[in-house]
């Protein structure tokens, strides 16, 4: 009985460690953790510059690479770092939002990249862009010539 109990215990203690084992291995290679997920703009003015940053770190062991980041919709571009961030070094993903389209926004970038916790990870940005100021529209001033 003492020889089972012995050969179960053994047994059991070797899937736990097969297990901790793959669970290491998982984990190795490039890792992307942003300084912040979502860029609130708040209230801005139409026709604003409408550029924001997000910072990243590769806390992984193995170079990072972004192959694609893509915005919702065209008014959303965002510039990526096309080298790979090596482990422990920083990046930054530029947002540009058009704000010469007054009301809410709420878009989002998905970043396609070879990071073993997110290969794919969405960052947001959002707030509210202003009305159009009256009297900024465009004159046509190129009418029919006036008969004197």
């Amino acid at each position: 009985m003492k020889k089972v109990l012995f050969t179960m215990m053994l047994a059991f203690v070797a899937v736990i460690g097969a297990n901790t084992a793959v669970a290491q291995e998982v984990q190795n290679g490039a890792k992307i953790e942003f300084a912040k997920e979502t860029h609130d703009y708040g209230n801005i003015k139409y026709g604003a510059n409408g550029t924001c940053t997000f910072t990243f770190t590769n806390t992984g062991n193995a170079p990072l690479i972004i192959s694609n980041a893509k915005g919702s919709c065209g008014c959303t571009v965002p510039e990526w770092p096309k080298e790979p961030i090596a482990p422990g070094a920083k990046g930054v993903i530029t947002v540009k939002y058009d704000t010469k389209r007054s009301g809410a926004i709420n878009k989002n970038v998905t970043i396609t990249s070879n990071a073993v916790n997110e290969p794919t990870k969405v960052i947001r940005i959002k707030g509210n862009v202003a009305p159009q100021p009256e009297g900024t529209s465009p004159v046509n001033d190129g009418g029919a010539p006036s008969a004197h």
